[in-house]
Order: structure tokens, then sequence, then C-alpha cells
């Protein structure tokens, strides 16, 4: 399966984003960007890519565990920037230090259960909103228009582990599909 560990914004926040990413569909060169859906708007964790069914259960149970490690903390989706060429994303504020600390347990949790992570890096929390269809384009104007963004906030009281279906190809703008398998309460 491939999965990934996250954290989903609530629908309220989901929709106001969605309000958001409408008026950035609106800005010059929109066309050119692939544009990730509502159902595809989440926080990664950590990333496990495919992992063999055998070591599923172990990894369940790991991350049962971290989530019981960590209390739940507040979070909101506030303004964005870019990777490189090819990704505009929306940031978090609130304790996105919590964040980062769910993030390395998930995937220390992954390690201890034999799942091949690749090389460690410094958490940045970040929920994609489009990637760019080509290598050149600027999405400097769509991460400047995010600037000034701040949804609602939300108490983060969950980590979720997340099956990812990636698309078979020959359908014009499909899109992953995502499947929790997995949900854990945070420490209470």
């Amino acid at each position: 399966m491939r999965l990934f560990a996250g954290v989903v914004p609530p629908g309220g926040v989901v929709a106001e984003l969605a309000r958001e990413v409408e008026r950035l569909r609106d800005l010059p060169g929109a066309e050119n960007l692939r544009w990730t859906g509502r159902a595809g708007w989440h926080f990664t964790l950590a990333f496990y890519g495919e992992v063999p069914d055998e070591l599923v259960p172990e990894l369940e149970r790991r991350l049962h565990r971290a989530a019981h490690r960590h209390p739940p903390f507040d979070l909101r989706l506030s303004g964005g920037g870019r990777f490189a060429r090819a990704v505009v994303w929306v940031g978090a504020d609130g304790d996105p230090e919590a964040m980062r600390r769910l993030a390395d347990s998930a995937e220390a949790g992954a390690r201890r259960a034999g799942v091949s992570m690749a090389e460690h890096r410094r958490y940045t929390p970040h929920l994609t909103v489009a990637r760019a269809r080509r290598p050149h384009q600027s999405l400097r104007p769509y991460a400047d228009a995010l600037a000034g963004f701040e949804s609602s906030p939300w108490t983060v009281d969950e980590l979720l582990l997340i099956r990812s279906h990636l698309p078979k190809g020959g359908v014009e703008k499909e899109q992953p599909r995502y499947e929790t398998v997995g949900r854990w309460k945070l420490r209470t």
C-alpha cells in the first residue's frame, strides 16, 4: 500500500481554502497549473511510499503510540509559498512546532516498524494547492497572493494513516484518491 501519515483540516476550513483557491485560479497563467482538489488537501507528516502488507500492523501500532505521546494543538492555514518552480502551497500557523514534533514521531515510528524511509529532512508544514505543468512557469504571483490568507483556527486532535491511490492514467485531470485506513486520537 502507498501510505503516509497526515493531518486533514476540518470541512469549514477546507471551504475557506476553496474560496481562496478560486481567487488564485483567476490569476494570469492559472490554466497552466494542476490544481489539487479539496479531497487532496492535507498536511503530509511522513510519507512512507509503498509499504509491504506485513509491515502495516506494526506501523499502525507505532502510530498509535506516537499519537498518544502528543497533546492536541491549535492550527490554522496561513500564508503561502512555493517550492522552486514546482509547487504552490499554503502554510500553517498556531503551533507548527507541535506539528513538526508529531511528524518526527510519525517518521521515527515508521523506521522502528521497518518501513524504509528516505533521508530525514526538517519538516515544513505545507498543504499543496497546485503544481506547475511547465518547468519554467513563475509561481511567485500565486505565493504572493496567498501572503495574507488565514483560515479559522481548529484543534488538531488526531493522527491519520492515509492510503494514496494513484491515477491509472488516461483520464484528463484525474487526481489521486485518498482513503483513511487508520485514525488515532492525540493524548487528551
